[in-house]
């Protein structure tokens, strides 16, 4: 094999280096602002203690998250009817741009002290280009992360005694 068969692969890295320079660009210029105006309106219209968040990871990759910061205000009424009570914060759902400007969703769950710690702390929901982010793809990643974390606040409310998912 001679040196210049490595001509191919240097095209070929030098378009993929150029590929995730315009990810970034768009993350940039676009994503991560559209990420943060469609969190917002979901923070703004249902107001469940949630909080749309901006991040810098390391190396100069940044995230999006929407986070549930504290308990429901309209709900804090029923709270007072407990002696003590736990609210776990920090469930959020994550959109951070990876090295190579592609988009990671992922689930972090909140994580008590006090309890045992469930499969995992985190749900990889996937990885996305830029040009895949739209509001009904951000409204479907928000839905899938209520429903796991209902899910997992609730584990057992289809185990009960008598139960058949057959039946359901």
């Amino acid at each position: 094999m001679r040196i210049e068969h490595l001509e191919e692969r240097i095209l070929d890295y030098k378009n993929s280096l150029k590929k995730i320079v315009e990810k970034r660009i768009l993350w940039k210029s676009n994503t991560k602002d559209f990420i943060i105006s469609v969190l917002k309106k979901a923070e703004n219209n249902y107001a469940i203690g949630w909080q749309v968040q901006e991040l810098n990871w390391i190396h100069s990759n940044e995230a999006v998250n929407i986070t549930f910061d504290s308990f429901p205000p309209d709900m804090l009424e029923l709270t007072n009817q407990l002696p003590t009570f736990q609210f776990l914060q920090g469930g959020s759902l994550v959109f951070s741009q990876l090295h190579n400007g592609d988009i990671n969703v992922l689930i972090l769950y909140p994580v008590s002290e006090n309890s045992m710690p469930l499969e995992s702390d985190t749900d990889d929901l996937g990885v996305f280009m830029p040009t895949e982010i739209t509001e009904g793809f951000i409204v479907e990643k928000l839905d899938v992360f209520l429903k796991k974390i209902i899910k997992r606040d609730i584990p057992l409310l289809n185990k009960t005694v008598g139960f058949s998912k057959e039946n359901s």
